[in-house]
């Protein structure tokens, strides 16, 4: 049942404020209002002064904290934010959790629930599960099913496996064929929670998508450092040459474009899951196989799947020729998409070797295949 919303402010107050606190979030917004900040952590941390209760404040660029000392100051901070018109406020302590959401008409619902040591204990462990926060302001925009976040988090763990352990202090970001862009703004959010300066173009031939996109960047506050384009992705201009190259889902030699690009600006790391592998497919059914593998490729669905080997394989094999480390992983399971292949390649520098050239050229004639990478290449 709905409670005034200042009555039950006034309990998150006295929650955040006790002793007790293990951790609060506020993020989301109300009907009509935007914070000043797009989410807010609090918890108790213990440092060399004394206790201090810890603030991470986000504004949608880059994570602010603040330890202010208990009693009057911790008071201030909190009568602060809890005059933010967040839409929600998640709060645990050693004995319970109180949620609340506000209603299109701004009053509150609340949920209580006792929570023990053990549970809390375990709540702690599977928000340490994702490296982005269920709780993060992103999913209140575009949702949150199970599927996705799974999906966002695989994402984010081969990017965290791509780029160095100790990131640079900023980083220029393109995704190429971004489509609805939730993974573009996943690897915004990832990467300016780490402290990085980050910004982004995502790329869309399709201007709705341009549109609906810039507004979800307006509603996460991030517009400044996030914007989108509409264009092919092989004529796309961009306000800088970036450092990380994302393609994923690109369409059969959409992929191959993003490739090129990627290679033409020397970008230093490539984040690649191909998508829709036609072109290799209609060549190989053109032409007998070469013996003995013409079992390989009589039958039409045996082909489709080889052909989508054959294809990423070529791809990997000219990513090594131009100068790039390249590991091809699954980055998702199955279940969840057949499509499941990522290319990540990192920039090196290396000319490549008379060994790699000469099993290239193998390959390529032995199959009787002319690969669209090649071709954008050359």
């Amino acid at each position: 049942m709905p409670q005034p919303l200042a009555d039950v402010l006034a309990e998150v107050r006295e929650l955040l404020l006790d002793p007790g606190l293990t951790r609060a979030v506020a993020a989301g917004r109300r009907r009509g209002f935007t914070p000043s900040v797009t989410r807010a952590e609090l918890r108790p941390v213990a440092l060399k002064g004394g206790p201090r209760l810890q603030i991470v404040t986000d504004d949608g660029a880059r994570p602010t904290t603040r330890n202010v000392v208990p009693g009057a100051e911790a008071a201030a901070a909190v009568d602060s934010l809890l005059a933010e018109p967040f839409g929600n406020w998640h709060v645990e302590t050693a004995s319970s959790t109180v949620q609340v959401r506000i209603t299109k008409k701004g009053d509150a619902q609340i949920h209580r629930a006792a929570a023990s040591r053990a549970s809390s204990s375990a709540e702690h462990d599977r928000a340490k599960q994702w490296l982005l926060d269920p709780g993060d302001p992103l999913f209140e925009v575009i949702g949150g099913n199970a599927a996705k976040r799974r999906q966002i988090d695989a994402f984010l763990r081969a990017l965290e496996a791509t780029l160095p352990a100790e990131l640079p202090p900023s980083l220029r970001v393109v995704d190429l064929g971004c489509g609805n862009a939730y993974l573009t703004f996943a690897a915004y959010r990832y990467l300016a929670g780490r402290g990085v300066s980050v910004q982004v173009v995502g790329v869309d031939v399709r201007e709705d998508q341009r549109v609906r996109n810039s507004a979800v960047a307006s509603a996460l506050g991030c517009s400044d450092d996030v914007s989108f384009v509409a264009g092919t992705i092989s004529a796309a201009s961009l306000p800088f040459q970036p450092d990380l190259v994302l393609a994923l889902h690109a369409c059969d030699t959409a992929t191959d474009e993003a490739l090129a690009r990627a290679v033409e600006w020397s970008a230093a790391w490539v984040l690649a899951a191909p998508c829709c592998h036609h072109d290799i497919a209609a060549q190989l059914k053109g032409q007998p196989a070469p013996a003995p593998f013409g079992e390989l490729t009589r039958h039409a669905i045996m082909r489709e799947r080889f052909a989508d080997v054959l294809t990423d394989t070529l791809r990997a094999s000219l990513l090594r020729l131009n100068g790039y480390k390249v590991d091809v992983v699954e980055f998702i399971d199955s279940a969840h998409t057949p499509r499941n292949l990522m290319l990540r390649a990192r920039r090196t520098g290396a000319a490549p070797t008379s060994a790699q050239l000469s099993e290239y050229a193998a390959l390529v004639e032995e199959w009787g295949v002319s690969p669209a990478l090649s071709k954008m290449l050359s």
